[in-house]
């Protein structure tokens, strides 16, 4: 597929008997999966989507899937958007998926390691950094603080930051 899609969620069950299915959103808030028209879903370009929240989870309806057994082909499979229908950020501002994967050094330039993954606090966002050896520090996110340059061409990110013995 020449277009590039970006994995939004997964779908993970059954719901009920009318072909709903359960799906994992990885977008925040979750409802925000619900916001895209078209899903590829196993490669496949799924339109007429019905999305809703459904207690802690998502539950979504393709059109034509009336019954579990059309729908369960789908089960187990990611859900992913084409990344056009991401909304331009203002300068400075990176989606997530932007930022995993960045080697990261500190200001000496020494590779502290490489962006695993990230989570939200109450303060602010949290970057798991894993080293050399696999081992997961985690440091504020903070643009302008501890974040001081994100480089997306060289797939790297300086921080103001010392890992615990070194």
């Amino acid at each position: 597929m020449a277009e590039d899609l970006i994995t939004v969620g997964k779908i993970t069950g059954h719901y009920g008997v009318k072909g709903w299915l359960k799906v994992f959103s990885y977008t925040q808030p979750m409802e925000n999966i619900a916001n895209y028209a078209h899903w590829y879903v196993g490669g496949e370009l799924i339109k007429g989507i019905k999305a809703k929240k459904h207690g802690k989870t998502m539950v979504a309806y393709f059109k034509g899937m009336d019954n579990r057994e059309c729908s369960q082909k789908y089960i187990g499979l990611e859900v992913e958007i084409s990344a056009k229908e991401l909304g331009q950020l203002p300068e400075n501002e990176y989606y997530w998926m932007q930022l995993i994967g960045l080697e990261v050094s500190d200001l000496d330039g020494r590779v502290l390691g490489v962006l695993d993954s990230m989570f939200e606090t109450g303060a602010n966002d949290v970057i798991v950094l894993k080293d050399a050896e696999g081992t997961e520090h985690l440091i504020p996110y903070i643009l302008g603080g501890t974040v001081i340059q994100v480089d997306l061409v060289n797939n790297t990110m300086t921080v103001d930051w010392q890992i615990e013995g070194d």
